[in-house]
């Protein structure tokens, strides 16, 4: 029996135009998330070789596994890729996600946070972010909300808050390949 749904993921700028596409994900459904997941409604994707366009078309192809983790109403995403000498989670500073039928949307503020398999944290891209406020004009709420969001965020990797869980985002791709195997 499929649990799994396909879902697509976009991304956009500010100013409304597309960003980037991962076209093949599949949607974890709520009755399979952790409780403390769950708690939170978050929104759980799982790929694995998306194709993944970019805003001028090209397409290429994730090497490794991925596990994302969309948060209603907070300002960042989570993606826990699940590399060789462990996961390295890649964070977006961004919109709130939204979910309308089997595309989920978000518009992404540029800044990032990586935190490596040995749990050191880095915040990268402040120049990009600096640059397209000033090209995109932020108001002062988006300004406000994003530096909200990295702050909430950096926050959750520092205490090993949710999704910050290895054995967790483990769990969710081992889960979803026994269902792939069994269809």
């Amino acid at each position: 029996m499929k649990t799994y749904r396909p879902c697509v993921i976009k991304s956009f700028k500010h100013d409304g135009k597309l960003h980037r596409m991962w076209l093949k994900n599949w949607l974890v459904p709520s009755h399979l998330l952790a409780p403390e997941h769950a708690v939170e409604s978050m929104i759980v994707l799982i790929n694995e070789q998306t194709p993944i366009q970019e805003s001028d078309g090209k397409i290429w192809t994730s090497k490794v596994p991925a596990v994302s983790f969309f948060i209603p109403k907070l300002w960042f995403n989570v993606v826990a890729l699940l590399e060789e000498p462990g996961i390295r989670y890649y964070c977006n500073v961004a919109s709130p996600p939204y979910l309308h039928e089997d595309v989920l949307t978000y518009i992404d503020y540029d800044l990032d946070v990586i935190r490596t398999s040995d749990g050191s944290m880095f915040v990268v891209d402040r120049d990009e972010y600096e640059q397209h406020k000033a090209v995109y004009l932020y108001p002062q709420l988006v300004e406000d909300k994003v530096m909200a969001g990295l702050r909430q965020l950096t926050g959750r990797v520092r205490g090993g808050n949710p999704p910050f869980n290895d054995d967790a985002v483990y769990s969710y791709y081992a889960g979803w390949k026994k269902d792939r195997n069994e269809v």
